[in-house]
């Protein structure tokens, strides 16, 4: 809601919407390129990973809408998906600014950093039924055991889980 209709309102929108979608590190986000975003099926390649080896991740109807009106207003020729205003890639601190700019316009009292939305991106899909296997697969892990660390589950987590599949429902 802190986003209007401006270049950078447009553009942040995008950003934050992919990167909740994604749940991409920020480095991976970054180093996007146009060529990189299939904005109408929304499969997303990372290739610039931390492990060295690309993958594919996927972004919903309301990024991929998101992205498309950003694309439209941009006036570069840069291959950089991700460009401030001047149209230059967007480097690593003002990334991280605009999303504390974002939290504070949010009267946010904990302003999120790029992997607090890589968290709840974890988070959101694990509640929503996906496999920790595919999970894990799509955050880029290579074993269970870092795919834990965002795990941290509620009680309110627990008590759902239990509903889906305790003994009410098999008896």
């Amino acid at each position: 809601k802190t986003c209007a209709d401006d270049f950078l309102g447009t553009r942040d929108r995008a950003m934050i919407l992919c990167l909740l979608d994604t749940g991409a590190r920020a480095g991976e986000f970054l180093s996007l390129d146009l060529a990189d975003v299939d904005t109408i099926g929304g499969a997303v390649i990372l290739r610039k990973t931390k492990n060295r080896k690309p993958r594919t991740v996927f972004i919903g109807r309301k990024s991929r809408r998101a992205v498309r009106a950003y694309l439209k207003i941009r006036d570069d020729d840069n291959a950089a998906l991700w460009v401030s205003r001047r149209g230059d890639r967007l480097a690593m601190p003002s990334f991280q600014g605009l999303l504390k700019r974002r939290g504070r316009l949010a009267k946010l009292r904990d302003i999120p950093s790029a992997h607090d939305f890589r968290r709840a991106h974890a988070l959101m899909m694990l509640r929503a039924g996906t496999d920790v296997i595919t999970l894990a697969r799509l955050m880029g892990h290579s074993s269970l055991e870092v795919l834990t660390r965002y795990l941290k589950q509620s009680a309110d987590d627990l008590h759902a889980a239990h509903d889906r599949a305790g003994v009410d429902k098999w008896l």
